[in-house]
């Protein structure tokens, strides 16, 4: 069923789409040459009319073509390995769809390709080391697939600010990721090993790590990234915080306003210079679930704090008539070897 609505329904099949108007041809675009050359499709960009169907070796044929977007529909099945014939894609969209299979037979083949976002498939298999010859990437979202195995080196990406692999199955450490990395997010996997290296990317903003098995500390060189406003690090393995002291004017702590380390093995106080950032610019702070204990910093018992977080479930001591530490914390049998440190 195509909707009357829809694009497809536009289409008239007996005709060239490059001859006729555009109203006969919703979604597509050609070229315009102004010598006697031939008219060819440029760009194809589909309605999310619920389209269903297998994608046809045939795209292959479409040499000309610099933008594909079939994304939020219902199409299925692989994606065919002519895909790497179209050499002058420079944007590919196939989210939310059901297509299947791995991306190592023609993904290599786009030597122009800017954005490429494969989300919500069930794609699976490795993400081909090659990737990284791709050198005009500025965004990859692979996230909510079946991916799996390691995470190449993509630090050869030199342009790529965005990457989401979230919700996938891969496995191993951090890869070495480029320095112009804006967001990145790799939340809802099986990764493991130190943290340590993202303190050298110092364009980053966004950092999802959440639901993985990361070790070790949260570093000061962390903290520091001087664009970092948001940092998810919760439902891991890290067992401390290197505190930032240096809290003057232009501190990199005044830009980050949204953190959420729960779920870990913290343990021993709350940083005092936590406090002092309360609402100011930090908007959320959740340390819930670890085993953080002591007193909290002064500035969590005030009537006109603003923020959302929550210090439950460690070995604070924490009234719970002060709202983040509604929940209360763990039992003292739970605390144990934590108590000295109230």
């Amino acid at each position: 069923m195509i909707p009357p609505s829809s694009y497809i329904s536009s289409w008239d099949f007996s005709a060239d789409p490059c001859d006729s108007t555009g109203a006969k041809f919703l979604g597509i675009l050609c070229s315009n040459p102004g010598d006697n050359s031939t008219n060819r499709i440029i760009s194809i960009e589909l309605d999310s009319a619920g389209y269903d169907g297998f994608l046809t070796h045939n795209i292959g044929n479409l040499t000309e073509l610099t933008s594909l977007d079939l994304s939020r529909n219902q199409f299925r099945g692989p994606l065919p390995d002519t895909l790497k014939n179209l050499k002058k894609l420079i944007q590919i969209s196939l989210s939310g769809n059901f297509f299947t299979g791995g991306i190592a037979g023609w993904i290599n083949g786009l030597r122009n390709v800017e954005s490429i976002d494969l989300s919500e498939n069930l794609l699976s298999g490795p993400i081909p080391p090659r990737i990284s010859e791709l050198r005009r990437l500025t965004h990859i979202s692979f996230s909510n697939n079946e991916f799996s195995g390691r995470i190449p080196d993509i630090n050869g990406l030199w342009k790529l600010q965005t990457l989401d692999l979230g919700s996938n199955m891969f496995v191993g450490n951090l890869p070495k990721l480029p320095t112009k990395l804006r967001s990145l997010t790799l939340s809802h996997n099986q990764l493991s090993g130190h943290i340590t290296s993202l303190g050298s990317l110092k364009e980053l903003r966004y950092i999802d790590l959440s639901d993985n098995k990361f070790t070790g500390s949260i570093t000061r060189s962390i903290l520091s990234l001087p664009e970092l406003n948001q940092l998810n690090v919760s439902f891991n393995q890290l067992a401390s915080i290197e505190v930032n002291t240096h809290l003057g004017s232009g501190s990199p702590l005044q830009v980050l306003n949204e953190i959420n380390l729960a779920y870990n093995g913290l343990t021993g106080r709350v940083p005092v210079a936590y406090g002092q950032r309360l609402g100011r610019p930090w908007k959320s702070l959740f340390l819930d679930d670890n085993f953080l204990s002591g007193r909290i910093p002064r500035q969590f018992n005030s009537s006109a704090l603003r923020i959302s977080g929550s210090l439950a479930n460690n070995c604070l001591s924490c009234p719970v008539t002060i709202p983040i530490c509604g929940g209360g914390q763990r039992p003292a049998s739970a605390c144990i070897g934590e108590i000295g440190n109230h």
